[in-house]
């Protein structure tokens, strides 16, 4: 079966849900891809950000294998292999930069997307103002009534960003604070306000007005859908403050922005010397296969009792192995060191460009600005011709997700064809 075929089979069978490019991708290695008609494109998406290792990594394509061949599911009724392991090595990612005295266990929810886990993080964030309100209730000599009362008025508003992006279910869509995604599905659920990003004034009035409310803010450290905007470290050392005074939990979604795409360190929370409370991960975890998780803090996670959340396919068998291998090839092979270097010449040689106005990003997260009059979208179209696979976040907004494997090299080809097509 050929391209046109396929297309016609998803126009017929599949929902409208994407303006797919006209190309049919059927195999891939490292940083390349190849088309059904033979033609290979250098991949800066990496399936938005989420091939880390790049496509068909030998160790990624082994542990799938030999995974399958053995056992597949049998859900999170049992202990099965390489989940504690992850859960492990995920909370030692977590502690990287924290001193050896200080470092505290992080406990994991396994889900199987982004959304999944922002929404085990919101579950989370207000069953533990309950259980802390309740907590306090106790203490303070309050009866049966007292307590539950009390459990009622517990904080439950959760804070999130303009232009944030938390995915599309009718919770973490009404978590992303952008009205154009929301107006189709309303009414959305309710509890969620936002506040400008990298407004400390407007942040400190929000929890000056509403902060009794609050149970808990979560942070894109470096916004990915909005065309890579990072945080600033001031801001987010004022959410850190005002939560904790408040008692309130610090949550990050690290889903794009996480597991190295940031080079230097594991998470991109870790660029700017804060302690969350909750982390949630996905995309890069698995390298492509469908994972996601939600980390909080040993004393955090313990709020959860059996039963509180679950998943079917969540930490399945053969996700947690694709997870392990992972990690471990992005330890083994430096994808820290790598996105640090290449991040750094992609935007170097990005800013040259005379078609291109301003240039963002840390690591391999990187997203440019275009001249006025040049369409972001038709660029992304026209790479296609040039063997690239770019993407676009706005009218004039380029974004670059490599594989963490991308060299100088494949920058070098990148940035030749780009000139071309801007010019």
């Amino acid at each position: 079966m050929g391209f046109i075929e396929e297309q016609q089979l998803e126009s017929a069978y599949v929902m409208g849900t994407y303006a797919r490019k006209p190309v049919e991708l059927v195999r891939g290695r490292g940083m390349q891809v190849e088309d059904s008609e033979g033609r290979t494109y250098l991949d800066f998406v990496s399936g938005v950000g989420a091939v880390s290792l790049g496509h068909c990594h030998p160790a990624l394509v082994s542990a799938i294998e030999e995974q399958a061949s053995t056992l597949v599911h049998v859900s999170n009724y049992y202990y099965i292999e390489h989940r504690g392991e992850v859960a492990h090595l995920v909370s030692d990612l977590l502690n990287e930069c924290v001193d050896e005295g200080e470092r505290t266990p992080w406990q994991s929810f396994f889900a199987n997307s982004g959304a999944e886990a922002n929404e085990c993080a919101f579950k989370l964030a207000r069953l533990h103002a309950k259980k802390r309100a309740m907590a306090a209730a106790e203490a303070a000599g309050a009866d049966e009534d007292g307590v539950r009362a009390a459990a009622a008025a517990a904080p439950r508003l959760i804070v999130t960003l303009d232009a944030s992006f938390h995915g599309r279910t009718l919770a973490t869509l009404a978590a992303t604070a952008q009205p154009a995604k929301q107006e189709a599905f309303q009414p959305l659920p309710d509890g969620f306000v936002r506040t400008p990003i990298n407004d400390i004034k407007a942040l400190e009035s929000l929890f000056a007005s509403q902060g009794d409310g609050i149970c808990a803010v979560m942070v894109e450290c470096v916004q990915g859908e909005s065309g890579v905007h990072p945080c600033e470290p001031e801001f987010l050392a004022a959410v850190r403050r005002l939560t904790a005074e408040r008692g309130a939990l610090f949550m990050c979604d690290e889903i794009q922005c996480g597991m190295y795409r940031c080079g230097t360190y594991p998470f991109g929370f870790q660029h700017f010397g804060i302690a969350p409370d909750v982390v949630t991960i996905a995309k890069g975890i698995a390298s492509g296969f469908p994972m996601g998780m939600c980390a909080a803090r040993a004393q955090v996670a313990a709020s959860f009792d059996p039963g509180d959340h679950g998943s079917t396919f969540g930490g399945s068998c053969l996700a947690v192995a694709a997870a392990e291998a992972t990690v471990r090839a992005l330890a083994a092979e430096d994808a820290a060191g790598n996105a640090e270097r290449t991040g750094a010449y992609l935007r170097e040689k990005l800013a040259a460009l005379p078609q291109v106005e301003e240039v963002r990003g840390l690591g391999l997260m990187v997203a440019c600005d275009l001249a006025e009059g040049v369409s972001a979208p038709d660029v992304v179209l026209a790479g296609l011709d040039e063997g690239l696979l770019l993407n676009f976040t706005g009218p004039r907004t380029l974004r670059f997700l490599p594989p963490l494997v991308c060299s100088k090299e494949d920058v070098d080809v990148l940035v030749q064809k780009l000139a071309a097509l801007l010019s």
